[in-house]
């Protein structure tokens, strides 16, 4: 598939945002002296950003904006076995995007609010799994799965909070100003009336 110039510039320009925020609040995490790293990480743009990409132009290129943040966002910080696994995570987000493009043309702020908590909480989970079943395969093999991946869950409830009320505020205040402007000024054709 062919992704239009114009669009392949607004998806790296999307990407390289994101990124720098996700390196830079991790940055800034590590740096802080109590730990609030898996708070901070949660309030980044990746899947806002790759959301909003999937939305305006399609499911191909919201899912590569959503590899290219996490990608790149790690060679920054640091790159690990995890990196594909959170790329098509964040990737799978952006896809979802073009998919719901395709059904509501011009979405509502109720319709992103729900949106944006049903993929938090599906981004949360797959997230959690994973971490679960490297943490078990790696460090922790004794304990039953189950076990590991119940520990992960409950330790993980401040970043899943913090997750849903970042995505549910930048996905209802960002996402439709966003999708205008990128839908006028990349596709004036495509564009949508606002809904009353």
């Amino acid at each position: 598939m062919k992704i239009p110039t114009r669009q392949l510039c607004v998806i790296s320009l999307l990407a390289a945002v994101g990124a720098v925020v996700r390196a830079g609040l991790n940055k800034l995490a590590f740096a802080l002296p109590i730990p609030l790293y898996s708070v901070l990480v949660k309030i980044g743009l990746s899947e806002t950003l790759a959301f909003i990409c999937g939305f305006a132009f399609g499911p191909v290129q919201g899912f590569v904006a959503g590899v290219l943040i996490i990608v790149v966002s790690d060679l920054f910080t640091w790159v690990g076995i995890w990196t594909p696994f959170i790329a098509a995570i964040i990737g799978l987000l952006g896809f979802v995007g073009g998919v719901l493009s395709h059904f509501k043309k011009n979405p509502s702020i109720i319709f992103l609010g729900v949106t944006a908590v049903i993929l938090t909480v599906v981004s949360e989970l797959l997230q959690t799994l994973w971490f679960a079943w490297y943490m078990w395969a790696f460090y922790m093999p004794e304990p039953p799965f189950l076990i590991v991946l119940a520990t992960v869950l409950i330790e993980g409830v401040p970043s899943t909070i913090t997750a849903l009320i970042s995505n549910t505020i930048l996905f209802t205040a960002l996402t439709p100003r966003v999708i205008d402007v990128l839908r006028e000024w990349v596709m004036p054709n495509r564009r949508i009336a606002p809904a009353a």
